[in-house]
């Protein structure tokens, strides 16, 4: 953890009905759907990165280490139909909403499948969409049907909570991290490598760099990020390396050990 950190920076746990799964100092991670825990929480965060289910399962296959394998994330990636994913959109996003402080941030990764579901779910709920940064995979495998374009890009939608939030930008850190010119929406990062997954894969795990980038541009130190679909734990794992704390949210217990190995492990 970061010496330089405020004082009193412990987690402040839920208050009514959610039990965190695990805990160390400033990081809480709750096992749950993030339905039922956020409305529990008693502390509002100042940034939200969610990674949602894409709904990508659905009978494909794809490229992996040469080999031609099925896509099939798992059952939480089957599509329910455009309604009904649009639904789970809005609803967890009005979640997400009520989980952030007045002039705190979200940031919405995802690819064509979803992010304009995400998109109008954002807008329809009055929150202010700040950006759109496209993250590039210069790493992407290849369109092994040679029917589209390799897919190598997805967007992270970053948006405030309503049009009246005061957001927090460290453009000048942003600056400097990007050579002294003004950083823009564009991202060129690699998927993640080997050392990254070294206690175990999560199928849509999202690079350390691009979850540092996102918790440094939006955040200070010693406050609140929160995750409602952790995964692997990545933004936990980013925002401790930050000085931040955490609350992270994961239904399945085999991903929630997978983040609690990588947090303990975090330098």
């Amino acid at each position: 953890m970061d010496p330089s950190k405020p004082p009193s920076m412990a987690v402040e746990l839920a208050s009514r009905s959610a039990r965190p799964w695990w805990t160390r100092e400033d990081v809480a991670l709750y096992q749950g759907n993030c339905l039922a825990v956020l409305p529990t929480l008693s502390e509002k965060a100042m940034c939200i990165f969610a990674d949602p289910p894409y709904f990508l399962s659905n009978g494909g296959v794809t490229c992996q280490a040469g080999r031609r394998v099925p896509v099939h994330k798992g059952d939480w990636d089957v599509s329910m139909g455009i309604e009904a994913v649009h639904g789970f959109n809005r609803a967890w996003l009005e979640a997400c909403r009520d989980a952030l402080d007045p002039n705190g941030t979200v940031w919405v990764s995802g690819t064509s499948h979803v992010i304009f579901s995400v998109g109008f779910a954002m807008q329809q709920l009055g929150f202010k969409i700040l950006n759109a940064v496209t993250w590039f995979k210069n790493n992407a495998p290849p369109n092994l049907s040679c029917r589209y374009f390799t897919h190598s890009t997805e967007t992270v939608l970053w948006a405030a909570p309503s049009t009246r939030a005061r957001h927090k930008f460290n453009y000048r850190l942003m600056k400097e991290m990007g050579n002294g010119r003004q950083m823009r929406d564009v991202w060129q990062m690699r998927a993640p490598g080997p050392s990254e997954k070294q206690f175990g894969k999560h199928p849509t795990q999202k690079p350390l760099q691009l979850l540092e980038r996102i918790v440094l541009a939006s955040t200070d130190a010693g406050d609140l990020v929160l995750d409602p679909f952790c995964g692997s734990g990545t933004t936990g794992v980013a925002a401790q390396r930050a000085g931040r704390r955490f609350i992270g949210i994961e239904i399945e217990k085999p991903y929630l050990e997978l983040a609690r190995q990588r947090l303990l492990s975090a330098p």
